[in-house]
């Protein structure tokens, strides 16, 4: 009985194992412009102030048939910061909200991966940014994966989440419209 019970074991690690070898690697094709990572906040209460980060980097894996064992890492450099309006970028990078000096680097690991539909999840991680590591959690959604002209696999995912700056210890008072940043990432991911 015991013996059976081992061999039982056994094979549900393994297959646990399997399951999780099967996910694919990719490096996000920042290289070639496919992805990005683009932000807006409210200005006044009148209007959106866009604006996205120039210089990223990042992993993923994915495994279609298992997405909850997919795992996300990016890396942000804080000062490439771009608005498309040089003075702001300069405050923005400024030590009263993104301290770029200070805390060159913003990064974001997964801690989970829960399928919410057909090509759709919520992935929760640790994002540290101005000093601050906070939980958060992305809505992601699959646009689309298969071979590319190169003879390489691609895989493309977009998600978005909405940030309180005061939960990142940027205390800058930016008025009551402005507390809160909405983040989209739309990501390629090259399979290695």
């Amino acid at each position: 009985m015991r013996a059976g019970m081992t061999v039982i074991a056994v094979a549900a690690f393994a297959s646990v194992l399997s399951a999780t070898a099967m996910a694919a690697d990719y490096v996000i094709d920042t290289k070639n412009a496919h992805a990005s990572i683009n932000f807006r906040i409210k200005h006044l209460g009148f209007s959106w102030i866009a604006g996205r980060f120039d210089k990223f980097s990042g992993t993923f894996s994915y495994d279609e048939k298992n997405p909850d064992a997919s795992k996300v890492m990016i890396k942000i450099d804080t000062a490439s910061v771009d608005t498309n309006h040089a003075e702001r970028d300069k405050h923005l990078r400024a030590a009263d909200l993104l301290d770029t000096e200070m805390f060159p680097e913003a990064t974001f690991e997964s801690t989970s991966v829960k399928a919410s539909g057909p090509d759709k999840a919520t992935i929760t991680g640790k994002l540290t940014m101005h000093g601050v590591t906070k939980d958060v959690t992305l809505d992601a959604q699959r646009v689309g994966g298969g071979k590319d002209p190169w003879g390489g696999y691609r895989d493309g995912f977009t998600a978005t989440t909405t940030l309180k700056l005061a939960d990142f210890d940027i205390t800058r008072d930016l008025g009551p419209f402005s507390k809160e940043v909405e983040l989209t990432l739309d990501v390629e991911g090259v399979k290695q």
